[in-house]
């Protein structure tokens, strides 16, 4: 039986390189669990993006760990929209307990007394559209409540970057400005996190896991120079 043969057209070439790409991008969930990005050097090229199908949010909580020597200014966690390059942001700047923590472009600078180079840091930050206080956690320490923004939700697409702050959507990137040194237990949540369960998170208990980012269940994207390890554990 001769073989069956079909002209190979522009259309169906297309097609192929379509699904190719679509197949190349897609992102499967990984767990994390007992990992941690390593973001080696200053940088304006390595970053990692997080992926989410939420895109409106009335609330937002934010958790992680990391650990740094560096004594510059540095992002920590850049969320930005089209509209507002500082969606959320929390970015330690150079003097030893200032952060800025910025919700749809509106800034605070709460003042945390523990920050401590060369050690895991447990960070949580939290905003709520209804009433628009924002409050961040440092160790377990929370800062007092302070007023950004309210009244309307940071409503997608939303763009979500580790490692570098986002002053234009999802680029704008500053080497200056970069993360080096490591990031772990990542997690956001679309509400607001009670006190008891951010206690949870700081003393790496029970707490409800991400259910925008969940690092046990991540899918994210990265560019450039940044690794997956093992946590580094120390002795007490």
């Amino acid at each position: 039986m001769p073989l069956l043969t079909f002209p190979i057209t522009d259309t169906m070439t297309k097609m192929v390189l379509l699904l190719l790409l679509v197949t190349a991008c897609a992102a499967s969930p990984q767990s994390l669990s007992g990992k941690m990005f390593i973001f080696p050097q200053e940088t304006n090229t390595a970053y990692v993006k997080l992926t989410t199908s939420i895109q409106d949010l009335s609330a937002v909580t934010v958790c992680f760990r990391s650990f740094t020597e560096l004594k510059r200014d540095h992002s920590l966690f850049s969320m930005s929209l089209p509209s507002a390059d500082n969606a959320f942001l929390i970015f330690k700047k150079a003097q030893r307990d200032l952060f800025h923590f910025a919700v749809q472009n509106e800034l605070v600078q709460p003042e945390s007394q523990d920050y401590k180079l060369n050690m895991w840091q447990s960070i949580c930050g939290t905003w709520d559209s209804s009433s628009g206080l924002t409050q961040m956690w440092l160790n377990g320490n929370p800062s007092s409540f302070r007023y950004t923004t309210s009244g309307n939700n940071i409503n997608g697409p939303i763009s979500i970057i580790l490692g570098q702050e986002q002053d234009s959507y999802s680029g704008g990137f500053d080497a200056t400005q970069s993360l080096v040194g490591m990031m772990t237990d990542v997690h956001m949540w679309d509400y607001t996190l009670s006190p008891c369960d951010i206690q949870g998170f700081m003393e790496e208990k029970h707490f409800p896991e991400g259910n925008v980012f969940n690092w046990n269940s991540a899918e994210f994207q990265i560019e450039g120079r940044v690794l997956i390890k093992d946590k580094q554990q120390f002795c007490q």
